[in-house]
This record gives C-alpha cells, sequence and structure tokens, in this order.
C-alpha cells in the first residue's frame, strides 16, 4: 500500500469514527459511508500533490 493510501485511509477512518461519535452515521451504515469518505480523501489528497514539471532539455 503506498503511503498516500495508508494516510487517506488512517484519515477517512477518524471522520466515520467521528460521524458515528455525533450520530451522523450508523454504524450498520459504516461500510457505504467509508468508501464514499476514502474516495473523497483519496482525491483530495491526489488533487493537492505537488505536481513535478517535466524537465527541460539541457
Amino acid at each position: 500500500m503506498r503511503p498516500e493510501d495508508e494516510l487517506a485511509m488512517k484519515v477517512a477512518k477518524e471522520i466515520v469514527i467521528k460521524f458515528i461519535e455525533v450520530g451522523k452515521v450508523s454504524v450498520s451504515s459504516f461500510d457505504e459511508v467509508f468508501r464514499q469518505v476514502y474516495a473523497s480523501v483519496r482525491d483530495s489528497l491526489a488533487d493537492s500533490s505537488p505536481r513535478t514539471k517535466p524537465r527541460s532539455p539541457s
């Protein structure tokens, strides 16, 4: 697993756990909600990662 994927997994888990604690998500819907949150976090990380510029020929 890539470090970015592991980070996304940990962040998504914390978010969903917090949603369960405050009553916004039920334990029975964890799987569906986790997948959605994980995809959002992963996409956000991908969008915010620095992009390298192609090297110009010297």
